[in-house]
């Protein structure tokens, strides 16, 4: 396993106007009997520049979400600054080959050949590439995925011949949610070890807490996968640094996963993994400076975003074995906790299960949500939740700010109406406006 320090050095085009300095990429951190990497070929690693302060004055994040890596990594948006900030210092291009484009450029440039392609696969109308509607749509076409990727990030890389169990504590450790799975056998990547996998295998393997579960104590991920996967194989959804973050919403939605990785095609290196958190989080730090389309004015119930039927749901005294069953068999990633009234109290969150091998209680899956939701961390801070009368605007800064990844929509009386997720938003942000069907139903 490697953690990757500096990423946006992998990238293979020069910049005449950059000064470079050769490294030989080198692991970090963990290291462990079984663990391997992808091939290491020396990177560049761009020389720090000034920015101006004006980059800034829109961003909502906290300096303390600035320095810390997460799945919400530092540095967004900072290689990118609008035309619209007036500054003789201007910030360099995020990529050796893509010039930041002025207002005009950036939310009216036609796009190329490859773009030319997605456009006939869209069925997109003239009327809707010119309307104000298409705004955000035009700003994800003319910035590429390497724009997004921080200059200093974590990514943790698994080889497929490590114990399944040493691999979900390593996500742990080390504060990651997913991380790309490396073959040998191959020299590629095959996949993406998730917090899914954690709860498919407690799923199919849990008997009692008397019952040890063998295939998590025992089992390598290629095992699993070997198993798991043997019916519904599929290649690893991967995109190319060079591709638009318009082509990366609609691999993410169209293809229901939750976290897309940057593959360098000539290296063959990871660079990143982009989620719906990051894509969402990078576009509203400019959508001040673009003209704001007339549906943003709108609110839920008059435009029909998010799932407000057959709402999946559970109780505080749910057993947890009970609720990892409701994750798979309804392929959700939350269920709202509600009291005896209908009153939302609590969420349970995939993410939350990983909590389950942080405090290794995996063998007890017969506690209820409440007993399990004390080991949280103690930074939640509630259910973040909004109304249908809500406009969108207000619910995409709200979901940013919060740093989740969907809200429960209520009525007057606490009580769950619905669930908008970050998939929904930018379907209605980004495909929806360039002809692109909505998604079936939110899954991991």
């Amino acid at each position: 396993m490697k953690r990757f320090g500096s990423l946006r050095g992998n990238k293979k085009h020069k910049d005449p106007n950059r000064s470079t300095v050769r490294r030989q990429s080198e692991p970090h951190g963990l290291s462990a009997s079984g663990l391997s990497s992808s091939p290491s070929t020396p990177t560049q690693v761009a020389k720090q520049h000034m920015f101006p302060l004006e980059s800034y004055k829109h961003e909502p994040e906290r300096l303390e979400n600035r320095i810390y890596a997460s799945s919400s990594p530092p540095d967004t948006g900072q290689r990118f600054c609008p035309s619209s900030f007036q500054s003789s210092a201007r910030p360099p291009s995020a990529s050796p080959t893509h010039h930041s484009p002025s207002k005009s450029a950036a939310l009216a440039a036609a796009p190329g050949p490859a773009e030319a392609g997605m456009l006939e696969k869209f069925e997109l109308e003239e009327e809707a590439e010119d309307s104000e509607s298409g705004v955000y749509m035009r700003f994800m076409r003319s910035h590429k995925c390497y724009d997004i990727v921080p200059t200093s990030s974590k990514l943790v890389v698994f080889d497929t011949t490590l114990q399944v169990k040493k691999a979900f504590f390593a996500l742990v450790a080390n504060g990651v949610r997913a991380a790309p799975l490396w073959e040998s056998k191959r020299q590629s990547f095959v996949g993406m070890l998730t917090i899914t996998d954690f709860i498919n295998i407690l799923h199919r393997y849990y008997k009692s807490p008397m019952v040890q579960i063998y295939e998590l104590e025992e089992h390598k991920i290629e095992t699993w996968r070997e198993l798991y996967l043997q019916e519904t194989f599929k290649p690893l959804v991967n995109i190319s640094p060079d591709a638009s973050l318009f082509d990366a919403v609609h691999s993410l939605i169209k293809n229901k996963i939750h976290r897309l990785p940057v593959i360098d095609p000539i290296s063959g290196n990871a660079l990143y993994i982009l989620t719906h958190k990051r894509i969402l989080k990078f576009l509203q730090l400019f959508m001040s400076d673009m003209p704001k389309p007339a549906f943003m004015k709108q609110n839920l119930g008059a435009l029909g975003i998010g799932t407000y039927h057959n709402i999946a749901f559970i109780h505080p005294d749910t057993p947890i074995i009970k609720a990892l069953n409701v994750f798979v068999e309804r392929r959700v990633s939350a269920l709202p906790v509600v009291d005896e009234s209908g009153k939302v109290v609590d969420i349970y969150s995939k993410f939350d299960v990983i909590n389950l091998a942080a405090e290794k209680t995996y063998n007890n899956l017969d506690i209820t949500v409440t007993q399990a939701l004390q080991h949280r961390s103690q930074y939640f801070e509630g259910v973040v939740k909004c109304s249908k009368l809500e406009v969108l605007e207000t619910i995409v800064d709200r979901i940013v700010r919060a740093e989740v990844h969907r809200l429960v929509v209520v009525n007057e009386t606490d009580s769950i109406v619905g669930i908008i997720s970050l998939s929904d938003i930018l379907q209605a942000l980004i495909l929806t406006p360039a002809g692109a069907k909505q998604k079936e139903t939110e899954t991991e």
